[in-house]
């Protein structure tokens, strides 16, 4: 039992060691769903779709995928010229108190419980913000990152031009 601790502790140690070292792109202090619609105003306005993604400053595998796309500028430029990128911040622990517990609820109701698939998760919405479609982030990975041709794959089949020729 101590060896399965210890070996737990250790595990978490690097992973949390890992996500320290990232930029942290999650704004904790605003309102998610304004955030959403402010997004979607703007996309709106440039004939883009909006991509939430869905997480935390709290997710090594969030950081991990902001770091990976800002620096690949293939995938940057498909993104600048498509959509309008955000990072929705996920909180529902209770030690936020019954405001962020609210918000973390009305958050997974108006993005379509997009948090059954972990995360991150890629939320897209259209023009209107709707929900067209959830990407559950487990099938862009590689390794300890991300494979550049699914994420491309991914980005390129969820384009305003792609969904609506």
């Amino acid at each position: 039992m101590k060896k399965v601790f210890v070996t737990l502790l250790a595990a978490l140690l690097v992973i949390t060691a890992d996500a320290q070292g990232l930029k942290k792109v999650y704004n904790e202090t605003i309102n998610p769903i304004e955030q959403i619609d402010q997004a979607v105003a703007k996309a709106k306005s440039e004939g883009k779709f909006v991509i939430c993604q869905v997480g935390g400053n709290w997710c090594p595998w969030c950081l991990r995928f902001a770091d990976f796309i800002t620096n690949d500028t293939t995938i940057s430029k498909v993104i600048n010229e498509n959509f309008e990128y955000i990072h929705v911040n996920y909180n529902p622990r209770k030690s936020g108190g019954v405001t962020q517990q609210q918000q973390a609820a009305a958050l997974m109701k108006r993005l379509d419980n997009c948090g059954r698939f972990g995360f991150p998760v890629f939320v897209v919405l259209d023009e209107e913000g709707t929900v067209v479609h959830i990407q559950d982030s487990s099938f862009l990975e590689e390794g300890q990152g991300y494979n550049q041709e699914k994420v491309l794959r991914f980005f390129k089949n969820w384009t305003p031009k792609a969904v609506k020729p």
